[in-house]
């Protein structure tokens, strides 16, 4: 193990945020440097535990405690072996993964976990510093090619894999670059996009080829990508977002939230000089209290908007875990992200009856009830009605699976009753040689768990293949729910 006391003598402590004020002028991502040294003593409290929990917490199955120990002992080109070995992009999962590792740990048992998310990140970046992170191109081709459609992490996953099998891997991404969600959801102040970028270049060293540009069911068809290559990989995501049908949705700044977010990322990186939604002194409206609520919020803050208010229909979660999420599961409890610190003007218990708007269709104000859950169901609280001013209201109510277009039609996919994709557990759909992996075979998850079946389908690609028992990473079955949070 690391320091055989390192969990009694040293607190838990994560490197310091950036202060509010400096922050928000500018859409750089808000932590401040940690030394190495300091870095080490975190990892040094790790137990090394006889049953380490944190690889149950992890669905990528991370070997925490071997690289903590690395890591405090110096070896840094090491513990970026044993990181790389589970793991392909560290650099994503550690900005952005909630980090059900920790709420694993022993060690939070009865005390602070230890910063295993943050070790994560800092073994990476090390890594990339000391040029430890080395393309790693196939001895030999297998001569098999390979489309993967989405640049998401599970595609961008996917295609590592096979790319370092021998497989010819293209990846297909309608958007302008690649990076799928990572480059136009996840806003700049949470990951900074030439931290894709490097791992791009990295990739096309290796040999995948990357086909940004190209709408994949519209500039080429299910049956020029079926007679073109061997395999298919659909990693498309969740993009399908939900939807509010109440009176007054048609109201002009009535958003879906990533209808907002790609503007607010090619605003920070300077590609326009202002998005078509830009909330710049406006009143702004956030409907949903999750990680793609927050992210509108940082961005409407950024943006200069004059107040910004976040609605959820939930009750407040508690403070502590409460006892029907006992360690070493997951819990719902309050959290405080980085754009909640800048500005915390969360309401609970409250939902959305109308839009109003004015004479000229612009929406002006939300029409609000509280909410009590009776029965299983929620419920209006009677007198409870208010107005709230807004200009801008945007939905960030999550996503209920792939989009349903002319591709999933054209490749003669099935989906489940729950709008997803069907798949086998090989990650095979109902029809021949078309795979998924990630939102789109899952339903909207995490990023470590796309990254996870990114892996796995590709195991279960690189064994359809060449007919063998693949030596990439095993296949996670995608029936397999135990390790779902």
């Amino acid at each position: 193990m690391a320091d055989p006391k390192g969990f009694l003598s040293t607190p838990r402590e994560l490197p310091k945020r950036r202060p509010v004020d400096v922050r928000i002028k500018d859409w750089n991502e808000v932590y401040e440097p940690q030394s190495f040294e300091h870095l080490q003593k975190q990892a040094g409290r790790c137990m090394d535990c006889g049953i380490p929990f944190c690889h149950q917490g992890c669905p990528l199955g991370n070997l925490i405690p071997e690289w903590n120990d690395l890591l405090w002992r110096g070896d840094k080109e090491g513990a970026i072996d044993r990181l790389h070995a589970t793991n392909n992009f560290p650099e994503f999962t550690g900005r952005l993964c909630p980090a059900p590792c920790e709420t694993a740990c022993v060690v939070a048992i009865n005390a602070d976990a230890v910063t295993i998310k943050q070790v994560e990140l800092r073994t990476i970046e090390e890594a990339f510093g000391s040029g430890n992170v080395k393309p790693l191109p196939p001895d030999r081709l297998s001569g098999k090619t390979v489309a993967v459609v989405g640049s998401g992490p599970a595609g961008l996953a996917v295609a590592q894999q096979l790319t370092r099998a021998g497989h010819t891997v293209a990846v297909f991404e309608r958007g302008e670059k690649i990076g799928g969600l990572l480059r136009y959801g996840i806003p700049e102040f949470k990951m900074e996009k030439h931290i894709v970028d490097r791992r791009l270049v990295q990739m096309e060293k290796e040999g995948t080829r990357f086909r940004p540009g190209v709408n994949v069911g519209v500039d080429l068809t299910g049956a020029q990508l079926r007679s073109r290559y061997d395999a298919v990989v659909l990693a498309v995501g969740a993009t399908q977002w939900r939807e509010l049908d109440i009176p007054g949705r048609n109201f002009k700044g009535v958003y879906q939230a990533m209808e907002y977010l790609p503007w607010g990322n090619q605003e920070a990186l300077g590609e326009i000089a202002q998005g078509s939604i830009n909330v710049e002194g406006k009143d702004v409206i956030i409907l949903g209290g999750g990680d793609t609520g927050a992210d509108c919020l940082g961005t409407a803050i950024r943006q200069g908007a004059k107040s910004v208010t976040q609605l959820e229909i939930m009750p407040r979660p508690t403070d502590e875990r409460p006892t029907s999420a006992p360690w070493p599961t997951y819990p719902m409890i309050f959290r405080v992200s980085s754009a909640h610190e800048e500005l915390d003007n969360r309401i609970f218990s409250i939902s959305t009856e109308e839009f109003l708007g004015d004479a000229e269709g612009n929406l002006r104000a939300l029409k609000l009830v509280e909410t009590q859950f009776v029965d299983g169901k929620f419920s209006p609280v009677p007198g409870t009605e208010r107005e709230i001013p807004a200009q801008f209201a945007f939905l960030a109510m999550g996503f209920t699976g792939p989009e349903k277009n002319e591709l999933l039609t054209q490749l003669e996919v099935e989906l489940d009753d729950r709008g997803i994709i069907k798949r086998d557990a090989n990650f095979q759909t109902t029809a021949e040689g078309i795979f998924v992996a990630g939102d789109a075979g899952r339903g909207q998850s995490l990023i470590v768990w796309a990254i996870a079946e990114g892996r796995s389908a590709a195991a279960a690609v690189d064994s359809y293949l060449t007919d063998e028992k693949s030596q990439l990473h095993a296949p996670i079955a995608p029936t397999d729910r135990s390790l779902v949070l």
